[in-house]
Formats: structure tokens, sequence, C-alpha cells
């Protein structure tokens, strides 16, 4: 939904290389969807124990803010078009983020998005992080529909495999990072961005349960032809 990626990026980045140590890009793909225990984790397997991770934590929080409320967050395109065709049809939507409720709840300010969504559920309130299906199963029960009837939009891999584990119809808008072959097959379709994205669900809205049991039928391992 939002441009966020590069602001982390940009922020973990800097942070890293006020510590001495060299976050580079292709590393940093690597953690793109996980939870910030999951990367923190990682972190520690790269550049080993003595990783000065409280210090760490606290500059790229510190930077992140900072860029944050200075310049605000923007939408990808077409962003509010497809908020605004959900909403019109009365279908329910939910946010299912790694990023904990704190970090979600200023994001979601600084867009102007708060009032667009009828739930969040952030990576702090559920026991495991994506590619786990937890948060995805939570957010169809919070939003009071089995998980199988739900459509979710994911950019990373992590978010595409937690989804389709879930039992989500899962529509793929890569950010940063290309599919890998693992997302590619468990997505439904992979979409350049969030416009093509509405008009994929503006064709399934119609009769869903139907296209999901063709989707079912033809790629019965998860895996699809991309759209």
């Amino acid at each position: 939904m939002l441009e966020t990626e590069s602001v982390y990026k940009l922020a973990w980045q800097n942070a890293a290389t006020e510590l001495g140590f060299d976050l580079d890009d292709d590393y940093y793909l690597t953690l793109v969807g996980q939870t910030n225990p999951a990367c923190e984790a990682a972190l520690l397997n790269r550049f080993g124990d003595h990783f000065p991770m409280k210090d760490f934590r606290d500059r790229w929080s510190s930077s992140w803010r900072k860029i944050v409320e200075t310049s605000g967050i923007p939408t990808k395109p077409g962003l509010i078009e497809l908020l605004s065709f959900l909403r019109e049809r009365q279908i329910p939507t939910a946010v299912a983020t790694s990023s904990d409720r704190d970090y979600t709840s200023l994001s979601l300010r600084a867009a102007k998005l708060e009032s667009w969504f009828d739930n969040l559920v952030t990576g702090d309130q559920v026991v495991n992080g994506k590619p786990a299906p937890d948060i995805y199963i939570e957010a169809a029960r919070r939003l009071g529909v089995e998980a199988v009837n739900c459509v979710a939009l994911e950019d990373s891999d992590a978010g595409v495999l937690s989804a389709s584990a879930a039992g989500m119809l899962t529509v793929m808008v890569p950010d940063l990072k290309p599919p890998s072959p693992e997302a590619r097959d468990a997505a439904f379709c992979v979409v350049t961005s969030l416009v093509d994205a509405k008009n994929v669900i503006a064709s399934l809205s119609d009769d869903f349960e139907a296209s999901f049991r063709v989707y079912r039928q033809v790629a019965p391992d998860g895996a699809t032809s991309e759209n």
C-alpha cells in the first residue's frame, strides 16, 4: 500500500553504516517481509553476536521516524481507487503486516489511511510471523469470514507464502524484490500495480467462490499462471 520499503531500507542501512557494518542491497532484500525479530536474528547470524543490536535498533528507529514525520509516506498508485472500490461494494478490509502496532499506526497516520480499514493485525499480535499463516488467519477471524473466502494483496515473498498458507487467494504486487519461484507459484497472480490488482479483484467479485474453485482445480498445489 505504502512506499515504505525504501524508507526502511535507508534507515536500516544508515544505522548499520554508522555502527561500522555494511548492510548491502542484496542482503537487505532477503529481510523484506519478515518480522523485526526475524530480521534482527538474521543480522546477528550475518554479523555475529558482537553486533550492537540495541544501538542499531535505536538508530534505525529514530531515523525512520524522522523521515516519516518530516516527509510523510506516499501511497502507491491506485491504492485509493482500490480502497474506494472495496468500500463501495461493502467488502470488509484488514491490514495484516509484519511491522509492530506502533510503527503501523504511525505509518497509516502519515499516509492518512487510518479510516480506510475495518481491522488491523500486526506482527507483535501473533505468535508466528510471516511466512507462517497466523497473521492472515487472525485477520480473517477479525473480519468474521473464512480465510478461504479472502483475497490477500502482498508485495513480499514471505507475505505471499503466509496468505497462501492461510488458504487465501493471493495477488502479488512486488515492491523492491522480484518474486521468488516459490512465491510466484503460491500466488494466484503477479501484477505490476494496484491498478492491475483492482482489476483482478473486480473480475473475481461477481463470483468469487467460482473463481476460487477454478483456481484450486487448475492449481491444486498452489501453482498458478501469471495474469
